[in-house]
C-alpha cells in the first residue's frame, strides 16, 4: 500500500538537512511517490530595489534562484540515479512560509525536513522554523534529527579514564 505520492523536502544544505534529504530519497522510491526538493531563499532586499537601475531587481533574484538550482541539481540527479521521480523548486521567502505554500500549491502529502537538534526547551519549538511550519503545513511534517558525530569507542574510553575528583563530591575532566 502506498501512502504518500508526493513528498518535498526542504534543504538548507547543511549536514542536518542531508539526511533529511536521504529519508525522503528512500520514502519516495519505496512509495513510487514524486520527490520535489525544495529550497527557500532571501529575495533581494527591496528597499534597494529603488535605488538601482529597472531590471537590477529581476536580474539579482535571478542570479539567486539560478544559484539555488544550481546547488539543488546534484540532489535531484542523485535522487533519479535511486529510481524516485524528482524535481526541484527554488522557492522565494521565508522558510516556513514558502515550503508551506509550496506544500500546498503542489498537493504534497508529507513534508520533510532535518533539524540540528532538539529544542533545550519544547516551548521554544514554537519558534524554531521546523515549529513553525509543523503549524501552517497543509500536510504532516516530518522532522529528521541531525546524527550527532561520534567518536571512536577508544577515545570515549580514554576521556572516561581522565575523569578524577578534585574535591570530595566534585569530579574534572581533565583535557577536555
Amino acid at each position: 500500500m502506498k501512502f504518500f505520492r508526493r513528498i518535498l523536502v526542504a534543504t538548507d544544505f547543511t549536514d542536518a538537512s542531508e539526511g533529511a534529504v536521504k529519508e525522503a530519497v528512500e520514502m519516495a522510491r519505496e512509495n513510487g511517490a514524486e520527490l520535489l526538493i525544495a529550497h527557500a531563499y532571501a529575495r533581494p532586499n527591496a528597499a534597494q530595489a529603488d535605488a538601482v537601475a529597472a531590471g537590477v531587481y529581476e536580474e539579482w533574484d535571478q542570479n539567486l534562484r539560478g544559484e539555488v538550482e544550481r546547488r539543488l541539481q546534484p540532489l535531484v540527479e542523485n535522487a533519479r540515479r535511486r529510481l524516485v521521480n524528482a524535481r526541484l523548486l527554488a522557492l522565494p521567502g521565508a522558510p516556513h512560509r514558502a515550503i508551506a505554500g509550496a506544500a500546498g500549491e503542489n498537493n504534497v502529502d508529507l513534508v520533510v525536513i532535518g533539524a540540528r537538534s532538539r529544542a533545550a526547551f519544547p516551548r521554544l519549538f514554537r519558534f524554531s522554523m521546523a515549529g513553525r511550519l509543523v503549524s501552517t503545513a497543509p500536510c504532516p511534517v516530518m522532522i529528521v534529527q541531525a546524527a550527532l558525530p561520534r567518536e571512536p569507542r577508544a577515545r570515549r574510553v580514554e576521556r572516561l579514564g581522565e575523569f578524577r575528583a578534585s574535591r570530595p563530591g566534585r569530579g574534572r575532566l581533565r583535557g577536555t
